[in-house]
C-alpha cells in the first residue's frame, strides 16, 4: 500500500463507521469530503497553518473541492488517506487526496481542493503568508 501513497507526505488513517454507509451499503457520497477534511486539517497542523480565527484573521477557505469516485467503500474497513499540494500561488493553494482501502488494498477514491487565503477583518481574499509558503516548500521538497 505504500506505493500507492508514495508522492503524499501527509498520511492519515481514517476507520469507516458502520453510520457512515447509505442505503445502498457503501460509504455515502458526501462522506469522502469529510475523508478529505480530515486529511487537509493534518497537513495544515503539519505546516502550522492557524485555522484558530481568535489569533488569526487569516485563514484557508473553500474555494473548490471535487471527488472521483473509483471504488465503493463498505464497513468495516481502515482507509489510509494520502494528501499534497500540487499547485502553489500567492494566495492560493490546490490539495491532492487519495484514498486507499485496507481492505481492498486499492484506490478508491481521488480528490482536489482549492483553499484560497482569506482576510476575515477585512473580508477579502489574501497573500499566503510567507512562513505558509515555506514549510509547504519544505514538506513537499519543492524546488523553487
Amino acid at each position: 500500500m505504500s506505493e500507492l501513497l508514495e508522492k503524499y507526505p501527509i498520511i492519515t488513517n481514517v476507520t469507516v463507521a458502520w453510520g457512515e454507509m447509505d442505503a445502498l451499503q457503501h460509504v455515502n457520497n458526501v462522506v469522502y469530503f469529510r475523508y478529505f477534511e480530515t486529511a487537509r486539517l493534518e497537513y495544515f497542523n503539519r505546516i502550522k497553518l492557524s485555522v484558530n480565527l481568535k489569533s488569526s484573521l487569516i485563514g484557508p477557505v473553500l474555494g473548490h473541492t471535487e471527488c472521483r469516485y473509483k471504488l465503493p467503500i463498505t464497513y468495516p474497513d481502515t482507509l489510509t488517506i494520502g494528501a499534497r499540494i500540487v499547485d502553489l500561488q500567492d494566495d492560493r493553494f490546490t490539495m491532492e487526496y487519495k484514498i486507499v482501502s485496507t481492505k481492498l488494498n486499492q484506490v478508491s477514491t481521488i480528490g482536489k481542493a482549492t483553499c484560497v487565503m482569506f482576510d476575515f477583518e477585512k473580508n477579502t481574499k489574501t497573500s499566503l503568508p510567507e512562513e505558509v509558503r515555506k514549510a509547504i516548500i519544505t514538506l513537499e521538497n519543492i524546488d523553487i
